[in-house]
């Protein structure tokens, strides 16, 4: 568990089959507790409620959009969770499955075990105790709705530092590869960005705001000239 800016706290972890500690499970100063923003694969829960314990416990779990690799360790929690209005039935639902086309990942391989390794991540549909907007009010940030890759799909941004946390918005990776290797900003991969237009407009929108700082489900953080990274991201084939 690092400390990565002023009451924000990452826990890097591994997901099934992976050898890369790819995954970021953010911990948020929380009136004594901590809000927990991701919750990884269900095999991740115990390492999540390990390190919140250290801090004073969970007080809600916030998921950025409902696919089994952000959803999953909610199950086993034991906490209120939240997410997006739009996101609400896939949470409680198949995950987002339904938006995935396996069709369009490059690999072979992978068109026939993702599926498979997408259901070994989850713990099942998940409860939502209430939901969040765009504005709301999270630990310090404020809530961003940042559809494309999921349609309630939600970041968070504070202005004060200007750090952005933005979950699958935005890529350094192709997962649905064998190695997954990180590189530059990229938009999600087009087997799981049903919306095209909408996963664009997305990454523009964090661009804009000029963030200092980016973190993001996988991978990251985005630094240096993030904003111009961001711009051809957007603009990208």
């Amino acid at each position: 568990m690092d400390r990565v800016a002023d009451g924000v706290r990452v826990l890097r972890l591994r997901p099934p089959g992976r050898v890369q500690r790819l995954v970021n499970i953010y911990l948020l100063d929380d009136g004594g507790k901590v809000t927990v923003f991701e919750s990884g694969s269900v095999g991740m829960a115990g390492a999540i409620a390990k390190a919140a314990s250290s801090l004073g416990g969970i007080e809600r779990v916030v998921l950025s959009h409902a696919h089994t690799d952000h959803r999953g360790g909610a199950s086993k929690l034991g906490a209120p969770v939240l997410c997006h209005p739009d996101e609400r039935a896939d949470v409680e639902g198949d995950g987002g499955e339904h938006n995935f086309d396996w069709s369009k990942a490059r690999n072979p391989l992978i068109r026939m075990i993702g599926p498979r390794t997408v259901q070994r991540m989850d713990g099942g549909p998940v409860k939502v105790d209430a939901t969040l907007s765009e504005g709301d009010a999270v630990a310090g940030f404020e809530v961003l709705h940042l559809p494309g890759h999921a349609p309630g799909l939600i970041g968070l941004w504070r202005s004060a530092d200007r750090l952005a946390i933005v979950s699958d918005a935005v890529f350094v990776c192709d997962p649905f590869t064998m190695t997954a290797r990180p590189g530059p900003p990229r938009l999600p991969p087009p087997t799981v960005r049903p919306d095209d237009a909408a996963a664009r407009a997305s990454v523009r929108r964090i661009a804009a705001l000029d963030p200092a700082t980016v973190w993001l489900g996988h991978y990251g953080p985005l630094t240096g000239d993030v904003r111009g990274a961001l711009e051809r991201a957007a603009e990208s084939a």
